[in-house]
């Protein structure tokens, strides 16, 4: 069975393959990475396949070779007949197994639970010139006693029952009966700390990619319950090893954890707080645990000039985020006399920063494509923001661990990111990671629930924003400084969900508030015809331009604009129309449409805007917010289901005075043409946008600099 996925993929293996155990059924394998050293990540059988290591893999494949496969019974790796029986060897002959075929000598072993970390154990004691280390993360070897809340339910496995609560669902009939009933609860155990949702959804769809079949055999490996035959075991194994427990796992008891350490002469470290899995819900630290137990290389730490530095993490969903981060680094370089900023970003931003002059880090070559969700994530001109986010977290934490490795090596003086999703998130995570003072930047503050969602998402996104405020209030002092992109207004009238503050309120109290940010001072661009005279177009052309964003998912407004732009134009024969396809979709496909110009991407699009007679676009800020500056009429068509475009962009554009939102599924050729025809040439009405918002943010920063 494919593996289940809810996300793409950070990094996709250099190799793939499979290969046959002893017993005949293949074993899928992966291989990431070409370094020196070999980490094995062992799956845990049959109950979940190698995805339960995607928060590792982006990483360590950076630094190691690394090799992932899934067990039998679950993911690609053939099932077994479950009337067949498994010697207790299986699992570590397994892993020899793929180790073979894939030309591994030796490797670290890293593992979770009993079935991840008993036949690394095993397979260090009977062929130690194999195994070089081993990590184990939450060991359940059968040492002391089980938890107190499972023991009884374990004991009852194969007695049908009147009720099956809590720890009972863990039985025979009723797993039969529910499969994803039991995998619910039994991942909710697993993860006690608060706002696990999508580790808990994630865990559970593996696990659905088994079979139930499998997962009941009567005989599974059994699991070794002579404590003297463990610990005669444990004490042939001389390769270093260090056990990881979470304080709060509610699999196997913490002394379990201790006990195995203290029979292999193990380094023991505690999470506190943690459950059973935290290479899922604290990647980073389990990230940076693997690494330094494999032996991480490093390079040495680059000895920087005199002169103050800032790195910039500018989110690359929308282009706006660059122009705006660019006015903000030049007012810096202004106010911090030698400033040097450095970019840790990706297409399409690396096209705008290359014409700018701002200086890349070389690290931004390392960072998984978040683009390129995006566009997996879009559906016809529909982009549901908050769970491409959610869905995005593997690139997020992957990307996370690129930016740490930067500035781990090198010194800067302050942290910039601007909706750097990653960066608060895993920071507010992992607080001792914390160097140097940090700078957030957003044009929004709190997620919202879109209707189509139901209660579950209106459940999710509370959860979300609840994390968000918990993560703050809890560390005051993380954010040196969190500055809104706009006015208090300009933030949506509504509570973060049930129970939580208002948005106003909260963000007010825990922001600053610079203004709207510009890449320009509209009064520069004020006088149209010569602007159309500097860039091209025809002083006396009626001229409309469509634009949406840097991502493909506008290519279907693009071609809805294109349809109604033939039906103005039986009206209209002389208006022309300038179709900016952006940087990721291709405009020949409008080529040869009478009056149509399509473009890819425009430099400096906001002085394009400036000189047009109306603008048909997305309901993106940044845009839309630039031809408020410049008083220009304009359509937008937010994405359906994007609640940023929705909530936060119509909101603020309401405040501004520009005109309400046209729904996409409403606006046919017709509708969209007749809409066009009554705009262009429109009187605008709209509020003034306030000048200087970038000098007044660099104004924030520049203190923290000392």
């Amino acid at each position: 069975m494919p593996h289940t996925d809810t996300g793409m993929r950070a990094r996709l293996p250099d190799q793939s393959g499979f290969t046959p155990n002893r017993d005949g059924l293949r074993i899928y394998y992966e291989v990431f990475g070409t370094g020196d050293k070999t980490i094995v990540l062992m799956p845990c059988y049959p109950i979940v396949h190698s995805r339960m290591w995607k928060g590792q893999l982006h990483y360590l494949a950076r630094h190691f070779r690394v090799v992932t496969f899934d067990g039998i019974g679950n993911g690609m790796s053939d099932h077994p007949d479950p009337k067949s029986l498994w010697d207790p060897g299986t699992y570590s002959r397994d892993c020899l197994t793929v180790m073979d075929a894939t030309g591994t000598r030796s490797a670290v072993l890293v593992g979770l639970c009993h079935d991840g970390v008993w036949p690394a154990i095993v397979l260090a004691a009977s062929d130690p010139e194999r195994v070089e280390g081993i990590l184990a993360f939450a060991p359940g070897i059968r040492l002391g006693k089980p938890l107190a809340a499972r023991a009884e339910a374990v004991a009852r496995f194969d007695e049908e029952l009147p009720s099956y609560d809590g720890w009972f669902k863990q039985n025979r009939h009723y797993i039969s009966k529910n499969f994803a009933g039991f995998m619910e609860f039994f991942f909710g155990e697993m993860y006690p700390e608060p706002h696990s949702t999508k580790q808990i959804e994630d865990t559970v769809a593996y696990a659905l990619d088994g079979r139930v079949e499998t997962f009941l055999m009567d005989d599974m490996p059994p699991m070794v319950d002579n404590e003297e035959e463990i610990a005669a075991v444990c004490a042939q194994v001389r390769c270093p090893i260090t056990v990881v427990m979470g304080t709060d796992d509610r699999c196997q008891p913490f002394e379990r954890g201790q006990q195995t350490a203290a029979l292999t002469g193990a380094e023991f470290v505690a999470l506190e707080g943690s459950g059973h899995i935290p290479m899922a819900r604290r990647p980073v630290k389990s990230n940076l645990l693997i690494s330094e137990f494999a032996g991480v290389k490093m390079p040495s730490i680059k000895v920087n000039g005199k002169n103050p530095r800032a790195i910039l993490v500018s989110s690359p969903i929308g282009l706006g985020h660059a122009w705006r981060d660019v006015a903000i680094a030049r007012q810096l370089r202004r106010q911090v006399p030698g400033l040097e900023v450095e970019w840790l970003a990706q297409p399409p931003l690396t096209t705008l920063l290359a014409k700018v002059g701002e200086k890349v880090h070389p690290a931004s070559s390392d960072l998984a494509p978040e683009s390129v969700h995006v566009d997996l994530e879009a559906k016809e001109h529909e982009l549901h923001a908050f769970q491409m986010i959610r869905r995005m977290d593997e690139i997020l934490c992957a990307n996370f661990m690129v930016f740490q490795d930067v500035v781990r090596q090198e010194r800067f003086d302050v942290w910039i990111a601007d909706e750097g999703w990653e960066i608060d998130h895993f920071l507010h995570e992992e607080p001792d990671l914390k160097t140097a003072p940090y700078v957030w930047m957003a044009d929004f503050c709190g997620f919202v629930p879109m209707p189509s969602g139901g209660e579950r998402e209106e459940f999710l996104v509370a959860d979300y924003n609840a994390e968000m405020i918990e993560h703050v209030d809890g560390h005051p002092g993380l954010r040196d400084l969190s500055i809104f992109i706009g006015e208090p207004g300009d933030i949506v009238p509504r509570d973060f969900g049930p129970g939580l503050p208002s948005m106003r309120e909260w963000t007010e109290s825990h922001f600053k508030f610079p203004g709207y940010v510009m890449p320009f001072d509209p009064a520069t661009l004020r006088d149209r015809l010569t602007l159309r005279r500097e860039l091209g177009y025809h002083p006396d052309t009626t001229l409309i331009v469509a634009s949406v964003g840097g991502s493909a998912v506008g290519i279907h407004l693009l071609r809805r604009i294109a349809q109604a732009f033939a039906v103005l134009r039986r009206d209209m024969p002389d208006v022309e129309l300038l179709m900016v396809c952006g940087p990721r979709i291709d405009p020949t496909e409008f080529a040869g449409q009478a009056g149509v110009t399509a473009v890819g991407y425009v430099h400096d699009l906001y002085r394009t805007l400036a000189c047009c007679d109306l603008a048909v676009v997305q309901g993106g800020l940044s845009t839309t917010m630039e031809l408020v500056a410049n008083r220009r009429p304009f359509i937008y068509l937010p994405l359906r289901n994007h609640f940023e475009q929705n909530f936060h962009v119509a909101h603020r554009l309401q405040r501004y005075g520009a005109p309400p939102p046209t729904d996409y599924d409403a606006a046919t050729p017709e509708v969209l043409a007749r809409q066009m025809r009554e705009r262009l040439h429109a009187k605008v009405e709209y509020a003034p946008v306030e000048p200087g918002g970038a000098a007044r943010a660099a104004g924030f920063i520049a203190p923290l600099f000392g």
